[in-house]
């Protein structure tokens, strides 16, 4: 014979057992807009390169020069790179820690 009792442990271990599992599943929505985040700001990278490689050579910029660029690119995406990553930790702690 289920009690009162019995059965608000039940639903309390029910709706927590659920809130995990959406918990979970939105840190993994998360994690993917993330990655794809990455991945878009590493084709942008990409692009910028190949543009500061070819009108380096169109307009005789020197190598240094262009290593120089590429460098201020590689730094740019790094600094968004990790500003991803900060943001999806701290967003993962607040959810589990809720």
């Amino acid at each position: 014979e289920l009690t009162l009792q019995t059965m608000v442990r039940l639903f309390v271990l029910y709706s927590l057992n659920l809130q995990r599992t959406e918990e979970k599943n939105l840190l993994r929505m998360l994690r993917r807009r993330a990655k794809n985040a990455k991945v878009a700001i590493r084709n942008i990278r990409r692009d910028a390169i190949d543009a500061i490689k070819k009108k380096g050579k169109e307009d005789g910029i020197s190598e240094d020069e262009v290593k120089g660029y590429q460098d201020d690119v590689q730094k740019k995406t790094d600094e968004y790179i990790k500003k991803i990553d900060v943001a999806i930790e701290e967003k993962s702690n607040e959810i589990m820690t809720v």
